[in-house]
């Protein structure tokens, strides 16, 4: 079995992204998946920016994103527009707009649902429960590693194909002239589907030092998707440096750019600058025992440079 080993890297850079990127020559990621401030949200954290002014602060930002990432890259952005005087503002409507003027392609939105989101009462609406990740591209043709993502049958699927009828043994049309159509018998032996849009993941992650730090799960579906191992990614609004941590886990190298100079230091103190990792043909990562034991190997990495650095002062 071939083997070699790897380095892995990982940066956090403090600054403006707008700025930052300016370091990077074009077509340099592979994926952008970030969670920018949204809307008059985290005005103690990051200042706020008003929804009328959305799109006119974002653009500049996205007009390096797009120059940043390769051809066949993807641009995740989770956003989520707010409540104002009884009605849901437009902005990210707006930008969605915006985005596609500036050359991007709104190739599709996932939704994920918060599993376990925060209760509460209004009088006129009720709690949020989702938020969108909307999913822009340079190219029609990008890198989509869809069995990477695949998920298990169910149960549904014991029932359903043991009992198949005339109609699920060949390709049948829809009866509403809709033009879809589907072949039962093709799923039989098969243990994995391809997932929805639609991601169900709870809300909760391991760094609470952020305010608004996503849960881990939430990159990684995205970095297995439309990524391969040593592929690099950039979350330019990169906070507790979440991003950066899953993608070095699922060895893909990582830049993470991050505004606040204290969330940089929190940043880096969860990550390991250069990682490295054995790479051996034949052996798939990803699973549990696999997370576990590189999560292990992480830890010792990093204690070792930390006593390293200590004796060095």
């Amino acid at each position: 079995m071939l083997a070699a080993v790897r380095e892995i890297k990982a940066e956090i850079k403090h600054g403006d992204c707008v700025n930052v990127l300016l370091d990077y020559p074009d077509n340099t990621f592979d994926l952008i998946v970030t969670s920018p401030p949204y809307a008059d949200k985290r005005k103690n954290t990051y200042g706020g920016v008003a929804p009328e002014k959305y799109v006119e602060w974002f653009l500049p930002r996205s007009k390096e994103f797009l120059r940043v990432l390769k051809p066949t890259g993807t641009f995740i952005l989770n956003i989520k527009e707010k409540a104002e005087n009884g009605e849901r503002h437009t902005f990210v409507l707006e930008l969605i707009l915006a985005l596609r003027k500036q050359g991007w392609l709104w190739t599709e939105e996932f939704i994920w649902h918060k599993k376990n989101c925060y209760p509460g009462k209004w009088p006129n609406r009720f709690r949020d429960a989702w938020e969108r990740c909307l999913q822009f591209n340079k190219t029609r043709h990008f890198k989509m590693n869809q069995e990477a993502v695949m998920v298990p049958m169910g149960d549904w699927a014991d029932a359903r194909l043991k009992s198949l009828g005339k109609n699920d043994v060949v390709r049948f049309d829809s009866q509403v002239a809709s033009g879809f159509g589907k072949n039962i018998a093709n799923w039989i032996g098969r243990d994995k589907a391809y997932p929805t849009n639609v991601l169900h993941l709870a809300t909760e992650c391991g760094n609470k030092s952020h305010s608004a730090a996503f849960p881990e799960a939430l990159p990684e579906w995205f970095i297995k998707l439309f990524t391969s191992e040593e592929d690099l990614v950039l979350d330019p609004f990169v906070g507790s440096g979440t991003t950066c941590v899953v993608a070095q886990r699922l060895r893909r190298n990582s830049v993470g750019i991050e505004l606040k100079s204290e969330y940089c230091e929190l940043a880096e103190s969860e990550i390991i600058p250069s990682d490295m990792v054995l790479m051996e043909t034949g052996v798939k990562y990803g699973e549990n025992n696999g997370r576990r034991n590189n999560g292990i190997h992480r830890r010792k990495l990093k204690a070792a440079s930390q006593k390293k650095a200590g004796k060095a002062n």
